[in-house]
């Protein structure tokens, strides 16, 4: 048994929009996160209190405790090229992406790489991803042996793609449906791990291929879907010449049975109020990738208006598009964008979409995204500050939201003490930042 003390904040009902009061939030400052030997939550307790008789206790006291960060669109293979230069999204594609790609054949790369890319999501304190691999089934194979050595909540599938893509990643639509009918079966329901029908994009994929998806998510309604939609201008004039049928883009995956209320889609930046009403009546959700939007140069989502369509929203980091795989970083980002649509993110909603909310869309909110007994105990250990500048700051914090705001605008992985899943340390700094750890207590 082990019992962590700190400060614990997770969130007990979607906080609204604008609002930076304290509805919806879950503020327990010096509590003991009990964890049982199941790897679940077993308790939580005043400081005052004490751990239980037995317990492995730490003492974080002036830390902040969260649960794990889930990331709702993120590729295994793209570390290979963050933050490489010049492009927006299609000629990113063919000069940095695709070429990156074909390697992950090879089962030893994609090994070595789903190694990397999980311990490098443990180290941003993200312990739950929808992950694109590549069209290798070895790649899908290795991310999902990878996840389950690390006990991580892991969603993904074999990548789609029988045209627009270059010669070593093109597969064709019989022996796509062989791989992803035999991982489903190795790998569906096994553990924490979930498949999800992944269709890289309508462009790479021809219809017959998107109906084969189409299939697969009917044939079995707990599969996810995932894919992009709507993310450049430029990707959306070429989706409406290749599907003049369709009405929208997003028109041309609700054709081919591809969405519904397992659908994951990134971006949907150029979305119209019908393409909003579809994703409600779906119970779909889009994943708000700002960093990237920013990067490539996509565009400004419009996240209040979605949500206010009654579209479910989500934040992911989508690197390589994106920039770094640290969700705080991400969701300062995220407030960027918003303000430039005259918009404002409070730390409330962006923290809560990025813990219990993509939980919950992802319909695992029962296993991850609140501190409760009985959720498995994926969590993260922040400091408030490593350094004088948001030491400074937040040590003048009038107010939570503005303390927690600042926080999760300063920081990023180097914030992060530690983290756990299912009870299991997987990821701790080497050392505290003197004297610093608890400067904003």
């Amino acid at each position: 048994m082990l019992a962590l003390r700190a400060d614990l904040l997770d969130f007990s009902a979607v906080p609204a929009w604008g609002d930076t009061g304290l509805h919806g939030v879950r503020w327990r400052p010096d509590h003991w996160l009990v964890v049982g030997d199941d790897g679940r939550i077993a308790d939580v307790r005043p400081g005052a209190e004490g751990p239980p008789e037995g317990a492995r206790a730490e003492d974080h006291r002036g830390r902040l405790l969260l649960p794990g960060f889930v990331d709702t669109h993120v590729h295994m293979p793209q570390l290979d090229v963050i933050a490489s230069f010049g492009a927006e999204l299609l000629d990113w594609l063919e000069r940095y992406t695709f070429p990156s790609e074909r390697a992950y054949a090879d089962p030893g790369v994609s090994a070595r790489g789903a190694a990397r890319f999980l311990d490098a999501l443990l180290a941003h304190g993200t312990t739950a991803a929808v992950v694109f691999p590549t069209v290798h089934r070895a790649s899908a194979e290795a991310l999902f042996a990878a996840a389950a050595e690390r006990g991580m909540r892991i969603v993904a599938g074999k990548v789609l793609m029988d045209r627009h893509a270059p010669d070593g990643l093109r597969d064709d639509v019989a022996q796509a449906e062989r791989d992803c009918i035999d991982l489903i079966d190795r790998w569906h329901g096994r553990g924490r791990a979930a498949y999800a029908v992944t269709v890289r994009f309508a462009p790479t994929s021809t219809p017959a291929q998107l109906a084969m998806a189409g299939a697969l998510c009917r044939a079995d309604p707990t599969l996810y879907m995932q894919t992009h939609v709507a993310e450049n201008r430029e990707e959306v004039r070429w989706v409406s010449a290749l599907f003049p049928d369709a009405r929208s883009y997003l028109d041309v995956y609700a054709g081919a049975g591809l969405l519904h209320a397992r659908s994951v889609l990134a971006h949907g930046i150029w979305l119209d109020d019908l393409d909003r009403a579809a994703l409600r009546e779906a119970g779909a959700q889009v994943a708000f990738c700002p960093s990237s939007n920013l990067f490539l140069g996509s565009g400004l989502f419009d996240w209040p208006g979605t949500a206010a369509a009654g579209a479910k929203v989500t934040v992911a980091s989508d690197v390589g598009g994106g920039t770094s795989l640290s969700m705080l970083r991400t969701l300062a980002e995220g407030y960027k964008v918003q303000a430039l649509g005259g918009r404002r993110l409070t730390a409330w909603v962006a923290l809560h979409a990025a813990t219990r909310g993509a939980a919950e869309a992802l319909g695992l909110g029962h296993e991850i995204g609140r501190l409760e007994p009985g959720a498995m105990a994926d969590l993260c250990l922040w400091d408030w500050a490593v350094g004088t500048v948001d030491a400074h700051r937040l040590s003048v914090a009038r107010d939570l939201h503005e303390r927690c705001f600042a926080w999760m605008t300063l920081a990023d992985e180097r914030h992060l003490a530690a983290t756990w899943v299912a009870g299991r340390e997987r990821h701790r700094r080497a050392a505290a930042p003197a004297g610093l750890a608890g400067a904003a207590a």
